[in-house]
């Protein structure tokens, strides 16, 4: 009876919450898992984080989101899901609890958006890291065109301007709104992203806004 009393108020909870929204399945699905318990920690800790920092100032949301996201542990796609690049919506993120740098940067993203950080602020980069073979995905916070960018990232707790990032070397950057390629770490000029056969990122908007998955 306990247990059922609290699945009642977590997904009453979550009614709330705007693109974390627990439907039955979501939380039948949770409670067949052997790691129910830990799902409902994150889950909560995710409520409570929002809570949190509702009316701290930038420096310290966009601290206390990286390093709520960033304890989560990482896992390549081709493991987790058996496909080459799975771009996980924020709920499924926090359900499954594991997952690469685009889910770190996409659940960053929209818990900083819920907590109000403007949208046109809050960029998604494609960057190579140095040494490394494939890209890597991160998200930045840009207060306007003429600043350096701040750099959330799954590999590391630190959130430095983006010419501190030496071994980052970014590709192009999008949002909501529109893309870029930057000219020594600082929006240069429009860019369009040739997305191929399927547009990941309309998809994952779809999906989040429309779907609630």
């Amino acid at each position: 009876m306990k247990q059922f009393i609290f699945l009642i108020l977590l997904f009453s909870v979550f009614l709330d919450a705007k693109s974390i929204i627990l439907t039955k399945n979501d939380i039948k699905k949770i409670d067949s898992s052997y790691y129910r318990k830990a799902i409902y920690l994150r889950l909560n800790g995710y409520i409570e984080l929002k809570r949190k920092v509702k009316n701290f100032d930038l420096t310290r949301k966009l601290n206390y989101v990286n390093t709520f996201y960033n304890r989560i542990l990482p896992v390549d796609d081709s493991r987790k899901y058996n496909v080459d690049d799975h771009w996980a919506t924020p709920k499924e993120f926090l359900i499954e609890g594991r997952g690469d740098c685009e889910d770190y940067a996409i659940a960053k993203y929209f818990t900083l958006l819920e907590v109000g950080i403007p949208k046109d602020k809050l960029f998604f980069a494609i960057v190579k890291v140095k040494a490394a073979t494939n890209y890597h995905m991160v998200l930045l916070y840009i207060e306007n065109k003429n600043s350096m960018p701040l750099v959330l990232d799954n590999l590391s707790f630190k959130i430095l301007p983006f010419d501190k990032r030496v071994r980052l070397q970014p590709k192009v950057i999008f949002n909501e709104k529109s893309s870029y390629v930057l000219k020594n770490k600082k929006i240069y000029k429009r860019a369009k992203i040739d997305w191929g056969k399927v547009n990941k990122w309309e998809k994952l908007l779809n999906r989040v806004y429309k779907k609630n998955e």
